[in-house]
């Protein structure tokens, strides 16, 4: 019974469901500063993840990662694992079940770098959008729900603000997914308050970070596992990188080639004497 008289408790038989998304965000050792300051960008925009200690990146990292997040009592991790202190790949992981996905991450733009005249509050629940190129393949579709999941703030998070002036834009040109954060500015009046139509005259205000996501395999477990999805437009930096050298290799072999046929070519050729050659030495 309720407080009132007559008034009668209503219970549902199915269970209300409450967003508890946590999100471990961590880096591996040797990680330069432009790829940490970025992780520390994506902290700042999401108030519903954990920081943690750098990890070691080596093949029994699943198994280290998949602790951590066991341990800081969360369900997803954001990995950004640096090789050669030149590649900068994304690990994005649903644990301990998966799926997980690994990306190739270009055109790095961090905020301290862009200096953009955006500015939203700090832990504001973000609006999520994506282009339509998400609903048209099955791999899409699965990368979609994952950044779902994680970009997305759960509801009367404690460190969370309850209203929205942000939106995260993702979108797919040419295989690689765009990340892009603007502010929703709305006008004001002297009264601090929104105009009756200042509704219709909002405008979105880039703040940043900006990154490029090649996605590279698709796993059914969580850092490993099946292997649901391959990308077969990707390219390794490594190989971009030897085509590179072979390029500048075979310059110096054409270059030394010309000079054999070069010094042949005088051989065959020689030229006729000068009979003044030696007309004013004497």
């Amino acid at each position: 019974m309720g407080w009132k008289e007559g008034e009668v408790e209503k219970k549902s038989d199915s269970p209300i469901f409450r967003n508890k998304e946590k999100v471990l965000v961590t880096c591996s050792r040797r990680i330069t500063y432009r790829y940490r300051h970025l992780m520390l960008n994506v902290v700042s925009l999401l108030p519903h993840c954990k920081k943690d200690s750098k990890v070691e990146s080596k093949e029994s990292k699943g198994a280290t990662l998949n602790e951590l997040v066991e341990l800081r009592n969360c369900s997803s991790c954001l990995f950004f694992e640096c090789r050669k202190q030149k590649d900068l790949y994304l690990w994005m992981a649903k644990s301990p079940s998966g799926p997980s996905v690994k990306f190739l991450v270009n055109a790095v733009h961090t905020m301290e770098e862009l200096k953009l005249t955006g500015n939203h509050l700090k832990g504001s629940r973000p609006i999520l959008t994506f282009s339509t190129n998400f609903d048209k393949e099955p791999h899409w579709k699965l990368l979609k729900e994952i950044i779902m999941q994680i970009f997305g703030t759960p509801k009367n998070h404690r460190k969370a603000k309850p209203f929205h002036d942000h939106a995260f834009v993702f979108s797919i040109v040419d295989n690689h997914i765009w990340f892009r954060n603007y502010q929703i500015s709305v006008p004001h009046n002297e009264t601090d308050k929104v105009d009756r139509r200042g509704l219709d005259k909002m405008t979105l205000v880039e703040v940043g970070p900006r990154f490029c996501l090649n996605p590279i395999k698709i796993f059914g477990g969580s850092f490993g596992g099946p292997t649901l999805y391959e990308n077969p437009f990707y390219v390794s930096p490594n190989q971009i990188r030897a085509l590179e050298k072979r390029k500048k290799a075979g310059k110096y072999a054409k270059k030394v080639k010309a000079k054999t046929r070069r010094k042949r070519h005088e051989m065959s050729n020689p030229l006729e004497p000068d009979e003044f050659a030696d007309m004013w030495r004497e």
